[in-house]
């Protein structure tokens, strides 16, 4: 893909055969830096391109996000995209040539994918909205967004703004989707000439005896597990259901289909999580019931605390229902600014956010790593969200770090790490411009009356089983950030307007 002098190499490979026993899409995709496209040499002792940068990271998951819903379910052999930087061009963004080269790689090869999607950047600049800016519109924009876009409905929205109001996001969202569609309509053209035969995707195996049962015998048990408002008591009462359904159903399909035992287990368990799936959506479009009971539009339970670390520049504990967040502040002296290395040449960053998910949080075991690309996308997330808000560096010359210590995780850590830095940093002097706060949306589409149902502070289950993740962080008065990810096809305008 050439954008300006920017040149960015995409491919797609996947394996012909899939891999047994997979429930989920074994998709990869990474975002690769090489330093001589922008004509530098790497600092440092080691010369040569090593562990991907943030900045890579983060386009790594720009890329995923929004081609990961436009494969189809059964697909499940092993998929990976790699986007080069080869040539780099600073006003012709290479998230863009990638998430574009992306679409294209996938258009034109064998394998199935509802695309093509297309990728646009906006600033504002005096009113004016612009496509696809340069360094120097977005220093002076008041808008700096990137959509991603298929040729009917918005597939992931990402980016930040200086508080503006939210008719005005929708109008550069919907700008976006519109300026997106040439490269759409190319893509399409060359598929059309170029592209290969796309491979058949066999259909999912099926026991339509072992369905009714296990139907049957979980709804009555869904009810009564589902009435528990509790996370990890309703997951211990899933979890008997589970174990019921393997002693007491399973036994008697033994050699069913020609099946080992393995696979049976297998698909009786991808049978109960869809069965549980579909349950618990149900209950919103059939009932207009969330899982813990609220409303639609109610907020979960709020408890702030400050000053809770002793010995530290600036604290605060921010706990909403199930979630709960530790920020902490340090300010240092311009000498504890942060180097940043990067293809756009060397720069220093006075505000750090570092955002921390340790497994104790959801009740797991794992090892102690480096932070994923979840962690450095979340804390991105928030940094976004609250840098809108920082005094100038002229009226506060001081160096600032945040640190995110999720200690409890049951809906939007990153919102939480919003809310609970800005009163960190309000507990520390920082004189902040505003106050700021995020909440994560929530969207469930009836299949089949195509209603939508909007949810407010959604929980962990009601982003696994929606149709969207809706994150937004504002002041009283505006947006600060944004970030939606779409599970479905695309959103239109017409939902974006009446919700």
């Amino acid at each position: 893909v050439g954008f300006g002098d920017t040149r960015v190499l995409v491919t797609a490979v996947s394996a012909k055969t899939e891999r047994e026993g997979l429930d989920f899409f074994p998709l990869t995709v990474d975002y690769v830096e090489k330093y001589y496209a922008s004509g530098k040499i790497p600092g440092g002792y080691l010369k040569r391109e090593s562990r991907p940068t943030d900045n890579a990271t983060l386009v790594s998951r720009l890329i995923d996000r929004p081609i990961r819903p436009l494969f189809p379910e059964t697909f499940k052999c092993e998929t990976q995209v790699i986007a080069t930087v080869l040539s780099y061009d600073p006003d012709h963004g290479s998230d863009q040539a990638s998430i574009i080269g992306t679409s294209a790689a996938l258009m034109l090869s064998d394998i199935p994918f509802h695309g093509p999607i297309s990728a646009c950047r906006v600033a504002r600049v005096n009113g004016k909205l612009i496509a696809a800016p340069s360094v120097e519109e977005l220093k002076n924009s008041d808008i700096d967004i990137l959509v991603a876009s298929t040729e009917k409905a918005v597939v992931m929205v990402e980016g930040s703004s200086k508080g503006i109001p939210e008719n005005d996001m929708l109008d550069a969202i919907m700008f976006a989707f519109e300026s997106a569609q040439p490269a759409i309509k190319a893509q399409k053209k060359m598929a059309s000439e170029l592209g290969k035969t796309k491979r058949a995707v066999p259909e999912a195996p099926k026991n339509e005896k072992l369905d009714a049962e296990l139907a049957s015998y979980c709804t009555d048990k869904f009810k009564k597990a589902f009435a528990k408002k509790d996370k990890l008591s309703r997951y211990a009462a899933l979890d008997e259901i589970k174990k019921g359904i393997m002693n007491d159903v399973v036994p008697s399909y033994k050699g069913a289909n020609d099946w080992s035992d393995d696979f049976l287990k297998f698909y009786t368990s991808t049978v109960y999580e869809n069965l549980k799936y579909q349950y618990a959506r149900s209950l919103v479009t059939d009932h207009n019931i969330r899982i813990d009971g609220r409303s639609f539009t109610q907020v979960r339970p709020i408890n702030c605390e400050t000053g809770v670390l002793p010995r530290v520049h600036g604290s605060a504990v921010f706990t909403r229902g199930e979630t709960q967040v530790l920020a902490a502040i340090t300010l240092g002296s311009p000498d504890d600014e942060q180097y940043v290395d990067s293809l756009d040449g060397l720069s220093k960053d006075k505000f750090m956010l570092h955002y921390n998910f340790p497994p104790f949080s959801v009740g797991e075991v794992k090892g102690l790593r480096s932070p994923g690309r979840r962690e450095i996308g979340h804390g991105t997330l928030a940094k976004r969200g609250i840098s809108a808000v920082l005094p100038e560096y002229m009226d506060f010359p001081y160096t600032l770090r945040m640190v995110s210590e999720v200690l409890e995780s049951n809906g939007s850590s990153s919102m939480g790490t919003v809310c609970s830095g800005c009163m960190a940093l309000l507990a520390a002097g920082v004189p902040l411009k505003d106050s700021v706060a995020g909440v994560a949306m929530g969207l469930i589409v009836d299949e089949k009356t195509k209603k939508h149902f909007v949810l407010t502070d959604i929980l962990g289950d009601e982003d696994h089983l929606g149709d969207m993740d809706f994150k937004v962080v504002g002041t009283k008065t505006g947006i600060t950030a944004i970030q939606m990810d779409i599970k479905i096809e695309g959103v239109t305008k017409d939902i974006l307007l009446r919700h």
